[in-house]
């Protein structure tokens, strides 16, 4: 599961002012799905559906309270699962847009609120999901399913300011209070996810993986790789007895039949 948070632009992606620009945008895909005939949805939030945009912007920029006219009125997240973990969301593209909202719903707000350490759940954060099908620059369109979302700087009751930019990660003293680890983020929700979607996922192809080729030492790199090697043993050796098993039964089979 890849988890990005997209920096702020002068562009698209500006923060700074109404989420409007960031709104349409992320309805340009409805635009090219009707053309062929093909359904669109609307907006969600955590209890509703097919919401407009219109509504979107109004609640995102209303939610501002005593912030300065520089400051980030809203972030934007990207969520994108790979191809396993589509498949194991659903065989149709309905089943996997359905379980996208309940995974949004159910294990990334929730650990998203948790994760500012303020006591937050997911009811206190505001936020508006939009489901994409294709992936700009990708050459086909399957298994291209990802969510964007759209997600207040203030908390429900317009009184908190939440940043999960920040470089704070959890502080009791100071100013800024709490903070954000997104390192803890991307490893809950894929833990969450693996949970609620029953997923064998391998070492291979986890968060632990990615980040420790990515950014860590030498020596950490190899210990991994090691725990890897030891993990496709253990499976080869699993699939070598389960092989064994069936020839045995196999060889068992014909002597009754003899």
């Amino acid at each position: 599961m890849n988890i990005d948070f997209p920096p702020p632009s002068k562009g698209t992606f500006n923060n700074a002012g109404s989420c409007r620009r960031l709104s349409a945008y992320l309805e340009h895909e409805d635009l090219e799905r009707m053309e062929k005939g093909i359904y669109t949805e609307g907006f969600f939030n955590l209890t509703e559906e097919n919401l407009y945009k219109s509504q979107v912007v109004k609640d995102i920029d209303s939610n501002k309270a005593q912030l300065l006219k520089t400051d980030a009125k809203f972030y934007a997240i990207h969520i994108s699962p790979s191809a396993k973990e589509l498949q194991a969301m659903g065989s149709t593209e309905k089943e996997q847009a359905e379980n996208m909202r309940r995974y949004i719903r159910e294990v990334f707000i929730p650990e998203y609120a948790k994760n500012f350490n303020k006591g937050l759940s997911a009811e206190d954060i505001k936020f508006y999901g939009k489901i994409h099908y294709n992936r700009d620059r990708s050459k086909n369109n399957e298994n291209n399913m990802h969510c964007h979302i759209i997600v207040s700087r203030k908390d429900q009751s317009n009184k908190k300011k939440l940043s999960p930019l920040t470089n704070h990660k959890s502080t009791n003293k100071g100013t800024v209070k709490g903070g954000f680890d997104r390192m803890n983020l991307f490893q809950q929700a894929e833990k969450g996810f693996d949970k609620l979607f029953n997923y064998n996922r391998s070492l291979f192809e986890s968060f632990e993986y990615h980040n420790t080729m990515k950014n860590r030492g030498i020596s950490e790199q190899i210990g991994l790789q090691e725990k890897i090697d030891i993990q496709i043993s253990m499976m080869e050796d699993l699939k070598h007895g389960i092989k064994r098993e069936q020839e045995v039964e196999k060889k068992q089979s014909r002597r009754l039949r003899n």
